[in-house]
């Protein structure tokens, strides 16, 4: 036989069925009364996965499954048949309370068990349909094609399950029993979390929301009685839910009102989790209890069909997508990463100049923060001529550059590649409800765009048109005073070698970028950590500090640690970030440096000092060239990963970009001045 099929082979060819005959093929199986509902499944959904990523089939395929169905009555009767028994025949309950919710286990048991079944797959029981479900979409990527069904092609597929001439007649009895149970025990699971200590400490109104959440249960519990009773036969016993779905509404209402205020006072993650996991327990039950009083509300059947279809594709999607660790943070990222992105907003506003007052304070704290970076950077210099084991030196550079970075925030002075990570909260917001169609909201993102290039200039020529001189001036008085250069000629090649552009200059100006966006996070982190736990009153309490600066001033303390920590912990930990990169790259055995756009100015100066002020100018400029590209590196790179950081905690799909990119180009072309200096301010008569 074998032999007779390797020759039909080789006169034929390899044969291989096309996508659409595979799903012909799974579908034809239906027609065996006989055959295990679980593995013709299986096959089914198989034949409609696509290929590959790039196959966008997957729908025509969908469509002419439904086609065939609707075509061959014969068939339609046997896939009916199967898939109906398939479902009464599992155990639904945890399908109901389980798929799509976050688990109780808490935060980190659950990111254990996502990563632990990566190395180890779970074991999934055939008789619950929450585990059958992996087994019929099998590839993790399934949510992908199946979020992309068209919900009229969705609405068909159960119509056919489930038609109005037979709908009325099915017994659906052991459906609705396990649906009541999970309603019950829903309901009971968020009145224990509506009065979770922390969810109650963040309530605005905790005398008047308590009770909403044991009233739910309550409530719940004697709807599953009446509709039980009903079932069993007495009809006037049926409750339509109308009262359940109020209360639903009151708790959602609360939930919606501490998500509110704990944009103001600081969130935490476990509060992050038990919001998300009340919210979806609460839209369940909102689900169920219009899928089981349909009927009764009189809604038409393509109604009925529409909620449970809506039900039941969301559900299949976050099942599939449940062992996934992107999407289980982007379910907790809405309440903690839009406070932290708030507070990282907040402080990219002090750094947009809207006036000319505003240009000159911020050309003033820039040229502050250039004087302490050329001296930061001629220590830097110090610390690796001292020559030190590679912990020490990589300690030595991390608390020159924190304490450096640190000093100048408290000083009140600006670091130019901080301004992009902070600047670009700012400018998500105003994304966030724009619309291209209104030119008001097209010239208002214009003109904080020009307000931002001004600034980004300003902060930029501060620094660098200051820290290039301070290192030259300070060559210059080492050479006065000590008869040589600050920095030798070596260590002046070494300086100049790494600024060369076609080098590592520009990679490890893209880590410093990265870093300077991980900074304006640690400073949103902490500025909400700061407000969750009242740092301040607390400082403020501390008997010692008390004695030592009396009641007014430890609370003066509190209040300006609470309001300044997230900026203290930002820059320091910046500054170890910085500072300790090279180490790991040598620890790795990898090329791992970091490049920013102020120190390669002031090193463009030492290393200026070092040849004795007799450099080509050539490669003077080169070098010149290599500071400039970093800095446009370090920008980039903070900016844009902040931008996208921001959007996507607002949940913001911004899809106007040739609008908005035009109107830019078009304010470029009309006002150039604008993008470089500020507008002139009006004379007391009204003139510029």
């Amino acid at each position: 036989m074998k032999t007779l099929i390797h020759r039909l082979t080789r006169y034929f060819g390899d044969y291989r069925p096309t996508g659409d005959q595979r799903l012909l093929a799974a579908l034809e199986d239906f027609r065996n009364p006989e055959a295990c509902e679980l593995e013709l499944l299986r096959r089914l959904i198989a034949a409609l996965r696509p290929e590959n990523a790039g196959d966008d089939q997957s729908n025509r395929r969908y469509a002419l499954m439904l086609e065939r169905l609707e075509d061959d009555a014969a068939l339609r009767a046997g896939f009916r048949h199967h898939v109906i028994h398939f479902v009464g025949s599992r155990r639904l309950l945890s399908f109901f309370t389980d798929s799509g919710i976050l688990p109780g286990t808490g935060f980190f048991s659950e990111w254990w068990r996502i990563l632990g079944n990566r190395l180890l797959p779970e074991v999934p029981d055939e008789r619950r349909m929450k585990d059958c479900l992996h087994l019929i979409f099998s590839d993790r990527n399934d949510w992908r094609w199946l979020e992309a069904v068209p919900a009229e092609l969705a609405h068909r597929f159960w119509e056919i399950l489930a038609p109005p001439e037979t709908f009325r007649e099915m017994d659906r009895r052991g459906v609705q029993e396990q649906m009541l149970d999970a309603l019950l025990l829903l309901a009971h699971r968020v009145s224990g979390l509506g009065l979770e200590g922390e969810l109650m400490r963040a309530s605005p109104n905790l005398e008047d929301d308590s009770p909403r959440f044991v009233a739910l249960s309550a409530e719940a519990l004697e709807f599953v009685r009446s509709f039980r009773a009903g079932l069993d036969g007495d009809d006037s016993s049926f409750d339509n839910g109308d009262q359940l779905l109020v209360i639903v509404d009151q708790c959602q209402d609360t939930l919606n009102r501490i998500r509110k205020r704990a944009l103001t006072i600081g969130t935490s993650l476990h509060l992050s989790y038990i919001l998300t996991r009340s919210e979806q327990s609460l839209q369940r039950i909102t689900e169920l209890t219009r899928i089981l009083t349909a009927g009764l509300r009189n809604a038409p059947h393509e109604v009925a069909i529409r909620d449970w279809t809506t039900f039941a594709r969301e559900v299949f999607l976050a099942e599939n997508r449940r062992h996934s660790l992107r999407h289980y943070m982007q379910q907790l990222s809405g309440v903690l990463a839009v406070r932290v992105t708030e507070n990282a907003a907040r402080s990219g506003e002090h750094y947009i100049c809207e006036t000319r007052t505003d240009y000159r304070r911020m050309w003033r704290s820039a040229a502050g923060a250039g004087v302490l970076i050329g001296i930061m950077a001629l220590l830097k210099i110090k610390a690796a001529a001292l020559g030190a084991p590679l912990f020490v030196e990589a300690f030595l550079f991390s608390m020159i550059y924190g304490l450096g970075f640190v000093t100048i925030f408290l000083l009140g002075f600006t670091v130019a590649t901080k301004q992009p990570a902070m600047t670009a909260q700012t400018l998500a917001g105003l994304l966030d409800g724009l619309k291209p169609n209104r030119q008001a909201d097209l010239e208002r993102i214009a003109d904080v765009a020009a307000a931002v290039s001004r600034s980004q200039l300003a902060a930029i020529g501060g620094n660098v048109m200051v820290a290039l001189p301070v290192a030259v001036l300070v060559s210059l008085a080492a050479a006065f005073l000590f008869g040589g250069p600050a920095v030798d000629a070596a260590k002046a090649a070494h300086l100049m070698a790494d600024l060369d552009p076609l080098s590592w200059a520009i990679p490890h100006a893209a880590i410093a970028g990265f870093y300077l966006f991980l900074s304006g996070l640690i400073s949103g982190y902490f500025d909400n950590r700061a407000a969750y736990a009242n740092i301040g009153p607390r400082i403020a309490r501390l008997g010692w500090l008390q004695r030592l600066a009396g009641k007014e001033r430890a609370a003066r303390t509190g209040d300006y640690i609470e309001n300044h920590l997230g900026g203290i912990m930002g820059n320091f930990l910046f500054g170890c970030m910085l500072g300790s990169t090279g180490m790991i790259g040598t620890l790795l055995g990898l090329p791992l440096d970091i490049r920013h756009i102020a120190f390669s100015s002031a090193n463009l100066g030492y290393a200026f000092g070092g040849f004795e002020f007799a450099m080509a100018w050539q490669a003077l400029l080169w070098g010149a060239l290599g500071v400039a590209l970093i800095g446009l590196t370090n920008l980039g790179v903070s900016f844009a990963l902040a931008l996208r950081t921001a959007m996507g905690a607002r949940r913001i799909a911004f899809a106007h970009w040739g609008t908005l990119l035009a109107a830019l180009g078009r304010r470029f072309r009309q006002q150039p001045r604008s993008f470089l200096l500020p507008p002139e301010e009006p004379r007391e008569d009204g003139s510029h």
